[in-house]
């Protein structure tokens, strides 16, 4: 079972440094302690967390939806946000399947890397989680033109 509250002050942490504090600051309207707190890990924060109006301006800002992402995480829901371009189009599921196999080969060269003595740090944990997110773009991408094949 997944810490709700830390995994989700830890997202919220990734955000507000994402934006940067100053600019999460003057969009939100918040001070620098107020945004501290949201992701805080003392006791006496633990039942505090950012608003959602707060998020949505902050995320609307951000490279990635930081929040919004941990939530569906969180409801074992995945979501598409796919920024990425590509040097070439996906020609369907043949291509689909190689570039699946290739990305998979990637995260498991990553993971015995990681692994190697016996712990995995967080920086290895951030490039492995990096090589997941590629591998469910790619089978999003395949369900896609096999539901098109099925049409």
């Amino acid at each position: 079972m997944v810490d709700h509250t830390g995994y989700l002050k830890k997202h919220t942490e990734a955000l507000v440094k994402d934006v940067g504090l100053e600019a999460s600051c003057a969009l939100t309207g918040k001070s620098k302690a107020t945004l501290g707190r949201y992701y805080s890990d003392a006791t006496e924060h633990a039942d505090r967390f950012m608003p959602v109006d707060s998020v949505a301006v902050l995320e609307a800002a951000a490279r990635y939806p930081h929040v919004t992402s941990a939530l569906a995480e969180l409801r074992g829901i995945t979501l598409s946000y796919d920024q990425e371009r590509r040097n070439s189009e996906s020609r369907g599921v043949n291509q689909d399947v190689i570039t699946l196999s290739q990305r998979f080969a990637q995260l498991m060269a990553e993971y015995n890397q990681s692994i190697d003595d016996g712990v995995i740090s967080v920086n290895e944990a951030k490039r492995m989680l990096r090589e997941t997110a590629a591998l469910q773009q790619i089978l999003l991408e395949m369900k896609l033109h096999l539901e098109d094949e099925t049409i």
